[in-house]
C-alpha cells in the first residue's frame, strides 16, 4: 500500500508519540525508586499503563499516516528522547558511546527515509 508524501506536521506528530512511550520508561524508573507497593510505586506503576494505553492508540493513527518500515525506523528514535531524558531528569552523563549510537541510530533513520522517498519517485 504505498502512502503519499509524508508532511511535516505526520513527522512531528510521530516524534511526539515517539516521546510520550519513552514517558513509559520514565513513569518506571520512578516506580523503580519507591517502596514496592507503596502510594507511590502505585503512581507511577499505573502511569506506566496509561502512557502505553495512549501511546498504544496513537501509535494506531502513525501506521495510518506512515508505511510500516518508515514508521519502525523512525522509533529507533526511542534511543534519544530517553538519552536526554536520562540527562535531564535523571541527571545521567552522556558518554562517548552514547554520542556514537544516538549517531548511528539518526543516520539509519534518514537512510531508511531516504530510501522510501527514492522509491515512490
Amino acid at each position: 500500500m504505498s502512502k503519499e508524501k509524508i508532511k511535516l506536521k505526520d513527522i512531528l506528530f510521530l516524534q511526539v508519540v515517539i516521546m510520550i512511550y519513552t514517558g513509559s520508561g520514565i513513569a518506571a524508573k520512578m516506580a523503580a525508586s519507591q517502596p514496592l507497593l507503596s502510594w507511590k510505586f502505585c503512581l507511577f506503576y499505573g502511569l506506566e499503563f496509561v502512557v502505553l494505553g495512549v501511546y498504544a492508540i496513537l501509535w494506531q493513527q502513525i501506521i495510518k499516516r506512515f508505511e510500516l518500515s518508515v514508521a519502525y525506523a523512525n522509533r529507533a528514535m526511542v534511543l534519544v528522547w530517553s538519552l536526554l531524558w536520562a540527562v535531564f531528569l535523571f541527571h545521567d552523563k552522556i558518554t562517548v558511546q552514547n554520542m556514537a549510537g544516538i549517531l548511528l541510530v539518526l543516520a539509519g533513520t534518514v537512510i531508511v527515509n531516504l530510501d522510501v522517498e527514492e522509491q515512490k519517485q
